[in-house]
C-alpha cells in the first residue's frame, strides 16, 4: 500500500469506524417484499467489475470525513505533543505511520515532489500540504489554512 493510502486509511477508516445509525429491524420485513427482493434479483444478472490494469483508489467516503476533528481527536489520546497541523512527521507519527525519512522520500515520490528530497525542510512543507489537499479532494473536510 502506498504511504499516501495509508495516511488515508487511517484517518478515513476511523470516520468509516463511528457507530452508524440505527439499523433497520430485519423482522420487520414482510413476505411480499422479501418475495420482490429475489425475484429482482433473480431476472437480472449480477454486474460484471471493470477489469483494470491499476489498483483503483480507496473509494471516497458518502460525506466529508472532518480531518480536523479525527486528528484532533488522536492527538488527546496520543500522550504526547504532537504538531500535526504543520509537520509531516508528527502527523504520520499520530497515525501510527513510519515517518523516517525513507518513508517521507516515498510520499514524495508518490505525490511528484520535484525538489531535492535532500533538503527535508522543505520538503517535508510541501508534503504536508500537499497531503492536506490530498485529503480534501478525496473527500476529507479541511480548513484552507492546513492547505495552504
Amino acid at each position: 500500500m502506498s504511504v499516501f493510502r495509508s495516511i488515508m486509511s487511517a484517518i478515513f477508516g476511523r470516520a468509516q469506524a463511528a457507530p452508524p445509525a440505527a439499523p433497520a429491524d430485519p423482522a420487520v420485513e414482510t413476505p411480499a417484499s422479501a418475495a420482490a427482493v429475489l425475484a429482482a434479483d433473480a431476472a437480472s444478472p449480477p454486474p460484471v467489475p471493470p477489469v483494470s490494469a491499476t489498483p483503483a483508489p480507496p473509494p471516497a467516503p458518502a460525506a466529508p470525513v472532518d480531518v480536523v476533528a479525527i486528528l484532533t481527536g488522536l492527538e488527546a489520546q496520543a500522550g504526547q505533543k504532537l504538531n500535526w497541523r504543520q509537520s509531516i512527521v508528527d502527523l504520520m507519527k499520530l497515525l501510527g505511520l513510519d515517518s523516517s525519512l525513507g518513508a517521507r522520500k516515498e510520499l514524495a515520490k508518490e505525490l511528484g515532489y520535484t525538489g531535492s528530497t535532500d533538503d527535508s525542510a522543505a520538503m517535508n512543507v510541501w508534503l504536508h500540504k500537499q497531503v492536506m489537499r490530498k485529503l480534501a479532494d478525496n473527500g476529507g473536510k479541511v480548513p484552507d489554512d492546513l492547505k495552504n
